[in-house]
Parts: C-alpha cells; structure tokens; sequence
C-alpha cells in the first residue's frame, strides 16, 4: 500500500470550490479520502462535489460554511460527522483578503476581517477536531499559509501577517499535540494563479514582478499545491509536524 493512500480518511477542507482548495479536494478523493467540501457558495460547493463524486461515488459532501461565525462552522464539522463518522484530516486553506495597499489605508473593518477570518476561525476549527484526534491518537491538521508570511509586503502587509501567525500556530500547536500523535504542519504557495490571488498575476506588469526571483520563472497552479497537502494528510508524513512546507517555484526569499 502506497504511503499517500488516504483510504478510510476523511478531510475536511475549507475554502474548497475553487482554487487550491478545489485542487486539495480532487486530490485527496483521488487518492482514496472522504472529502468535505466547503465554502460561503452551496452552490460552487455541490459543483465540485458532484465532479468528485462522478469519479468516485460517495467520495464527497457538501457543506456551506462562514468563516465569520463560531455556529456555522461546528455544523461544518457536525455535517462531516454526520455524513462519514469522523474526521481525520482538517485542512484550513480558506483566507480573506479584503485590503489591497499599504497597512497605512487599511479600515478597522478590514484589519478585523483578516484578522478573524485568517487566525481566530482556523483556531476555533482546531479546537472543534481535535479531541477526537487526540482520543484516537492520530490525526492531521494543513494550515494552507503564504510565501507572504515569510517576508514583508507593502500592499499585502495585513495578510501577511496573519499567514506568520499561522505558521506560528503550527508550530506552538505542534509542540502541544505531538504527544498525543496528531500532527500539524503548514504549506506557504508562492504566487499561484487562483481568483483569490487575480490582482497579483492578471496584471502583465505585477505577473513580470512577481516571477523575476522565481527559479522556475513562472506562478503556479492549484494542483501543484495539493500533493504537498497529500503528503501531509497520509501517512507519507508520520514523523513530521511543526514545520512549514515552502512551495513557490523557488523564489529567494
């Protein structure tokens, strides 16, 4: 049996009607996970989940989710419980970026907004998987953070931030969970080519910036993200927690 297999897991991943998230999902149901499927859109959610369930009959549900509430994200887990009796993999790929600019202009509104959404709601979701993880002894929880949270921006300075402290998390939440057997460790993309991050690539001038340090002189793409994620979730990664996984094309840094 391959260490990537994922058969008899079952993943939660937010932020998974499109982009890295969407890719995540396919992935992990490819290599034989349950998938939960979730996002504010239902209707973006069933689409991907259909298209996975096509190939893979009963891989995936769907579930409507905001980051912004504590409730809506305990039915999210509640919904998976219902739906297969577990989780065993929780990936917090789902972000907000409401600001785009220097820290200087950015709203009170907006600094919270990135600040519950990109931190506080990721926190909450922990909390809400981990005691079963903990009294099973195995589990793996995938932080989706940034190249961003490794050096500084002057127009994505706020999400930046919260993406350090995700990595931050992941390692002080490491040091608390190692003992039990659950594992948590962090992906930083560099620029990948995602609606999220369209403000950053669409543009040929900010698309010329961006990849000028890269070694592989291009952006990525959703899928390149979701092995490292695979890799994280299966027992590929057994003796491996606290640590942040770089996945930018090599990009100096």
């Amino acid at each position: 049996m391959s260490l990537f297999d994922m058969t008899g897991k079952v993943a939660i991943i937010t932020g998974s009607s499109r982009g890295i998230g969407q890719a995540i999902a396919e992935e992990m149901a490819e290599h034989g996970a349950k998938v939960v499927i979730s996002s504010r859109n239902i209707e973006d959610c069933e689409a991907v989940a259909a298209g996975i369930n096509a190939k893979h009959v009963g891989a995936a549900i769907a579930v409507a989710s905001s980051l912004s509430s504590k409730e809506s994200l305990q039915n999210l887990v509640d919904a998976a419980h219902k739906a297969f009796g577990k989780v065993d993999v929780l990936v917090c790929n789902a972000a907000s970026n409401p600001h785009y600019g220097p820290m200087a202009t950015i709203t009170d509104e907006q600094l919270r907004k990135t600040l519950d959404h990109n931190i506080v709601s990721q926190h909450w979701l922990i909390q809400m998987v981990v005691p079963e993880m903990i009294e099973r002894k195995s589990g793996s929880i995938v932080i989706v953070s940034s190249i961003g949270g490794l050096r500084g921006s002057p127009i994505l300075g706020a999400y930046a931030i919260t993406k350090a402290a995700d990595i931050q998390m992941t390692k002080n939440l490491a040091r608390e969970y190692g003992p039990h057997n659950v594992r948590i460790n962090s992906i930083a993309p560099g620029l990948v080519k995602t609606d999220f991050a369209k403000a950053l690539w669409e543009n040929p001038e900010n698309l010329k910036a961006s990849t000028a340090g890269a070694a592989l002189g291009r952006i990525g793409e959703p899928r390149e993200i979701a092995g490292a994620a695979v890799y994280l979730a299966s027992d590929a990664s057994t003796f491996m927690t606290g640590q942040t996984i770089v996945v930018d094309g090599g990009v100096v840094v």
